[in-house]
C-alpha cells in the first residue's frame, strides 16, 4: 500500500513509480490543495453550521471546520468533501490480500483509497494516509470513469480500501455505478461505521463487502479505535438483509481483543446474527503506529480463535497473515476436502465448479465467477 512518499501502480512483480510525477501523463498534487465538490448526508444547522450525518459521530461543524475525519468541510453553512476523485493511493493487489477468500479467488482488485477515516486506531497500519488531511498527501485527480478504465484495464474489479471509503462515499457510490456499466465488480473494505441510509445506498451499487469487526467490546472500540461497537453492529444487520457478499475480518492483538469469553461472544453473534455462512478471518497483528510495543500476534492464539469459531458453528473461518498455517483452505463443509487451497496471497488449487464442489456437489457459498 503507498503512504505519501509514493504514488504505484502494481501488478504482479512490476511496479511503475509515479512519486510526485505522472499517472496517465498527469501531474500529482504533493501536498496541494484538494478540489472541493458538494458533499452529501448532511443537514443545515442555524448560524452557517452543519452537522454531517455520514457516520455516528456526526459531526456538528462550525463555518470554515471540518469533521473528526478532516475530509469534510464547512464553508459558509454548505458541505463538502476534499476527496472526491483524488485518491492518494493506488494498488493492483491479489483479492486475497483485502481478504476475501469466497469472492473470485485468484483474481486482481484495483484498490484505491482517500486521506482521512472517521475512526483512529491505535495499530492502524495504513496511518499515513487514514490519519491525514486531503491537503498533507500526494494525490492525483481521478474520476470515476477513469478508475474503472484503469480497473478493466487489468482486469480487476475495484475495491475502496486501505484508509476508511465510508469518509469519501460519494466517491464510492459514483465510483461503483460507472463501474456496474461498464461490467467491473466493486467491492468495497471498511470498518462499518457508518450510518444505515449511506450504508444501504452505496451497498446498492457493491458486489462484495469485507468489514474489520475489530473486536467484541465497546470499551475496546473508545480505547483503541476512538468508535463505537454498537453502530458496526447495526451496519453488520443491513448487509447481510442486502445480500451483498460479506466477509469479517478480525484482527488478533495480544492482550486486548483475543480473550477467550470475547471471541466466543463474537462468533456466537456473527451466527445468530449474519449466518454460519459469513466467512471470518482470525488475522495476526504486526506491531504499528501507536502500538509498536505490543509483540506480533503467536500462531497459536490463530488457531485457538478459529477453533472456537468452527465450535460456535461457523463453516468457514480462515487464519490469515502467516503464509502455510493451517487455516488459510478452504474446505468443503459436506465431504471435508479441500475446494480452494492458498498459500498466503497464493491460489494453489480451485476445486469448485458452478459455486459447487467438484468432489461431492455441495454448495459452497460465495461469488466464484
Amino acid at each position: 500500500m503507498l503512504s505519501r512518499r509514493g504514488f504505484f501502480l502494481t501488478c504482479g512483480g512490476c511496479a511503475v513509480a509515479a512519486s510526485a510525477g505522472s499517472l496517465g501523463g498527469r501531474r500529482a498534487l504533493a501536498g496541494g490543495a484538494p478540489r472541493a465538490f458538494p458533499a452529501r448526508f448532511w443537514k443545515k444547522l442555524p448560524g452557517k453550521r452543519v452537522e454531517c450525518q455520514l457516520c455516528p459521530k456526526h459531526c456538528q461543524v462550525d463555518d470554515r471546520e471540518r469533521g473528526f475525519c478532516g475530509v469534510r468541510e464547512n464553508r459558509g453553512g454548505e458541505y463538502f468533501t476534499l476527496v472526491w476523485g483524488q485518491p492518494c493511493a493506488v494498488h493492483v493487489d491479489p483479492i486475497e490480500k483485502k481478504p476475501f477468500f469466497h469472492f473470485r479467488p485468484g483474481s486482481r482488485a484495483f484498490s484505491i483509497a482517500t486521506a482521512g477515516c472517521n475512526m483512529e486506531c491505535k495499530c492502524c497500519q495504513n496511518w499515513d494516509i487514514s490519519q491525514s488531511r486531503p491537503e498533507d498527501v500526494d494525490f492525483h485527480f481521478m474520476p470515476p470513469d477513469e478508475v474503472v478504465a484503469m480497473a478493466k484495464g487489468y482486469g480487476a474489479c475495484v475495491t475502496f480500501t486501505y484508509s476508511e471509503p465510508i469518509v469519501f462515499l460519494e466517491y464510492c457510490i459514483d465510483t461503483a455505478k460507472a463501474a456496474h456499466k461498464a461490467g467491473v465488480a466493486a467491492t468495497m473494505v471498511t470498518g462499518g461505521s457508518g450510518e444505515a441510509a449511506p450504508m444501504q445506498e452505496v451497498l446498492e451499487h457493491l458486489d462484495a463487502i469485507k468489514v474489520d469487526l475489530k473486536g467484541f467490546d465497546e470499551d475496546y472500540y473508545r480505547r483503541l479505535c476512538k468508535g463505537e461497537l454498537k453502530p458496526v453492529l447495526k451496519t453488520l444487520e443491513v448487509i447481510a438483509r442486502s445480500g451483498v457478499w460479506l466477509e469479517l475480518v478480525h484482527l488478533c492483538i495480544p492482550g486486548q481483543n483475543d480473550g477467550e469469553k470475547e471471541i466466543r461472544a463474537m462468533c456466537r453473534w456473527v451466527k445468530g446474527h449474519l449466518g454460519r455462512d459469513v466467512p471470518l478471518h482470525f488475522t495476526r497483528f504486526h506491531p504499528e503506529y501507536q502500538m509498536k510495543n505490543v509483540p506480533p500476534t503467536p500462531n497459536a492464539t490463530l488457531i485457538r480463535c478459529r477453533e472456537i469459531g468452527m465450535a460456535e458453528g461457523l463453516r468457514f473461518v480462515y487464519t490469515g497473515n502467516v503464509p502455510g498455517l493451517s487455516g488459510e483452505d478452504t474446505i468443503c463443509p459436506s465431504c471435508g476436502k479441500t475446494v480452494v487451497a492458498r498459500r498466503g496471497f497464493e491460489l494453489e488449487g480451485m476445486h469448485i465448479k458452478n459455486g459447487r464442489c467438484e468432489f461431492c456437489g455441495f454448495g459452497i457459498p460465495g461469488v466464484w465467477s
